[in-house]
């Protein structure tokens, strides 16, 4: 058995969103308030108990939860006896479980019809009033007292008194006014895209029937632990490594709780120690207390003063050097107490042994539990931000072993009597890059009007993304893992070619496109001609796109070898960016007068977005008292000619191949178009781009280079489509 998906309605900007959860673990990604943890959130709330607030109510749906009190307060008004219009505004939670013929027993009391043999089964919980009609009688007799109270005050006295509406109401009281109910769902009618209707008609669960069926667990975002030098009077002990050790040993090894014969002698030897170390303070302290005897104290009224001490197994892990760190391999000692291993560290071992113990209270191993407690078929753990105060390896070795962790049990294992799904949410590109597609969910920030009245988030299974095509799957997946998977949290992306674009480009941003510098951009380095190959995972993120890609003019003929660009000559484009994934036209004299609004494209997947190509466009440099047509095929050449005054001036030290040329060019006084050639066959040589970008950031300025014009009008563009789309967050 295990939860195939969840649907979430109506909780924050989460108006309507569906979740695919995998059989083992489930990471959510995506750009911060893209809904990560209003998810988890909604889950912790339906499923684990966690307290709701009115302001989980998403926002687009308070003016008509007004409109409805609009209605409640007209004088004729008819008590409702159902939630048919107040119900499908609250927020809900829809579990559909995968569940197996042999675990029928467990599920008995969500079963819908007797023809059900196994498969899907749903229940949808919803944060409803305790008694709709109480909840109208009750805020009528508010709101008419509160109008009437208002009418005897003075006219110079005007005021407003609560409630001014039924959202302002249900403020006040939604914790008390409010529970979760239950309703069995039919999977015949099961559809992602659009839930069923709630039949309100019919008799609804007032306790939760998961309640039975998942045990859930959570690990907040925030854990920092404490140091245990701080003696502040805040609540820093509790989140104390050794804190968390013995809360481990209070649940599941203590010898004092439902003692066994093998802790019968442990518990002799803690009661020999007490009645020792008793007796030693009856010494100790008779000359103290035959003082006050001789004052008078205790009379004749007055108890007696002992002095006892409390020495249990529990009370011995209670100090700060309960957790110590040996540094040598045997028992020599050299030993450091808590406080002295990196929070890092000591944030790791804190959440595993969090798993642990979540695993082992649900598998009721040693005092958690009676032996013959019935355990929930199914655990589902809750993870937030593990990267938090973790360093990048730290991180990856968590989410390799965190599920092992889970199943680490004689019971469990893969075993499939037992369920355990982990879910994970995260900002980390290092966690998502250990993550197959399969498993990771991308949130995605919808706009203001594409569902309802304001911004919500969608949710994107990546599992398949790239259909059948093999291929590309591998690439795209082979080259997010070995680089990173910064896209997966970025607010816009950049694809470019090659190395010198990759190192040059963030110095441009961060000095000339200073709005640009305040988003979260994601520069992706292809290495290559292969950026249309993440096109199928572009349109699946639906995110802004600027593709900086070269023109790599060529001949039209034969193998289509690399050529000069030049005008009039036939040549063509061999870029595939360029000619299949987006322009489609391949002559240079075609593509080098392209206006730009050619070079826009209006995309539609799970919400529009737009794409943007920027390649190498003309550019007048002069030279020997000449203005110059210069035509460019890659970045590099067309920097050196945006920058033309600042290369022919340059002096550098032990330069490399590119720029060695160019100052021999310069030096011989040769005419442009030799020069030009140079420049073409030094660029010949892959290796050369690297180091030319390497020798302008030793030598220049970046911030003093003139951005070349393709690239300018691109940053440009992505500036203001991110500008235009902040603005409209800020509306809301």
């Amino acid at each position: 058995m295990n939860i195939s998906s969840v649907c979430i309605q109506n909780f924050r900007k989460l108006y309507q969103c569906h979740i695919d959860f995998s059989n083992d673990t489930t990471l959510f990604v995506g750009a911060n308030n893209s809904g990560k943890t209003s998810a988890m959130d909604a889950l912790g709330k339906f499923l684990a108990g966690r307290p709701f607030a009115f302001n989980d109510i998403t926002i687009s749906n308070r003016e008509l939860i007004n409109q409805i009190g609009k209605q409640w307060e007209t004088v004729d008004c008819e008590k409702p006896n159902s939630l048919s219009e107040l119900g499908k505004l609250l927020p809900s939670l829809d579990v559909w479980l995968n569940v197996n013929p042999q675990d029928i027993h467990y599920v008995v009391g969500i079963i819908p019809t007797l023809k059900w043999r196994g498969g899907r089964l749903g229940v949808r919980l919803i944060y409803q009033p305790r008694k709709i009609e109480g909840l109208f009688t009750e805020y009528r007799e508010s709101f008419f007292s509160a109008r009437e109270t208002e009418k005897a005050c003075a006219d110079e006295k005007k005021i407003r008194l609560f409630p001014n509406s039924l959202c302002e109401y249900l403020e006040r009281y939604f914790t008390s006014s409010f529970v979760v109910k239950s309703y069995i769902l039919d999977p015949e009618k099961f559809d992602a895209d659009s839930p069923q209707e709630t039949e309100f008609g019919m008799e609804c669960l007032v306790d939760n029937p998961l309640t039975a069926i998942i045990r859930i667990d959570t690990i907040g975002a925030q854990r920092n632990l404490s140091d245990p030098d701080k003696h502040d009077g805040t609540d820093s002990d509790r989140t104390r490594l050794s804190t968390k050790i013995r809360s481990y040993y209070d649940k599941y090894l203590d010898p004092e709780k439902t003692p066994l014969p093998e802790d019968l002698e442990i518990l002799a030897a803690t009661e020999q120690a007490r009645k020792i170390f008793d007796s030693n303070l009856e010494n100790k302290f008779k000359p103290a207390i035959k003082e006050l005897e001789e004052l008078g104290y205790p009379g004749i009224a007055n108890p007696r003063i002992t002095i006892t001490s409390k020495v249990t197994t529990t009370e011995m892990l209670r100090h700060d050097s309960a957790v110590q760190y040996s540094l040598g391999e045997k028992d020599d000692g050299l030993i450091l107490p808590e406080k002295y291993n990196g929070l890092g560290y000591q944030n790791l071992i804190s959440i595993v042994f969090d798993l642990i113990s979540y695993r082992d209270g649900w598998m009721r191993v040693g005092k958690s539990g009676t032996k013959d407690e019935i355990i929930e078929p199914l655990h589902l753990v809750l993870v937030e931000e593990p990267e938090a105060h973790l360093h990048v390896q730290v991180q990856q070795v968590f989410i390799r072993k965190a599920y092992s962790v889970l199943r680490n049990h004689e019971k469990l294992g893969k075993s499939d009597a037992f369920s355990t799904q982990l879910v994970i949410s995260t900002h980390s590109s290092h966690i998502a890059r250990e993550e197959e597609f399969a498993n990771l969910r991308y949130f995605k920030r919808l706009p203001k009007d594409f569902e309802g009245k304001v911004a919500t988030s969608k949710v994107v299974n990546l599992s398949d993304v790239f259909g059948k095509d093999d291929a590309t799957k591998r690439f795209v997946t082979r080259y997010l893992q070995t680089t990173h998977c910064d896209l997966f949290f970025a607010d816009g992306v950049i694809l470019v070619e090659g190395s010198a674009e990759h190192m040059l480009l963030p110095h441009f941003i961060r000095n000339k496109y200073l709005k640009l510098n305040q988003r979260y951009i994601t520069i992706l380095n292809i290495n290559g001609k292969h950026s249309h190959r993440l096109a199928p995972l572009i349109d699946k993120l639906a995110l802004p796109t600027l593709v900086i890609a070269d023109l790599d003019s060529a001949e039209p003929t034969g193998h289509h070898k690399k050529a000069e660009p030049v005008r009039k000559q036939g040549l063509i484009s061999g870029n595939y960016a360029i000619t299949d994934w987006l322009i489609k036209k391949r002559l240079i004299d075609d593509l080098i007068d392209l206006p730009d609004s050619s070079k826009v494209f209006s995309m539609q997947s799970i919400c529009h977005y737009q794409i943007r190509i920027a390649y190498q466009t003309p550019i007048k440099i002069c030279y020997q008292n000449k203005e110059i047509e210069a035509l460019s095929r890659t970045f590099e050449d067309s920097l050196i000619y945006s920058n033309w005054d600042t290369f022919e001036g340059m002096s550098v030290s032990d330069p490399g191949q590119l720029i060695r040329k160019l100052k021999e060019g310069f030096d011989n006084k040769d005419s442009f178009e030799t020069i030009k050639s140079k420049i073409f066959e030094s660029l010949k040589q892959s290796d050369v781009k690297a180091e030319f970008a390497l020798d302008l950031i030793y030598s220049i300025d970046p911030n003093m280079m003139v951005v070349p014009q393709y690239i300018d009008e691109g940053l440009k563009w992505l500036e203001d489509l991110l500008c235009e789309e902040e603005n409209g967050w800020k509306n809301l």
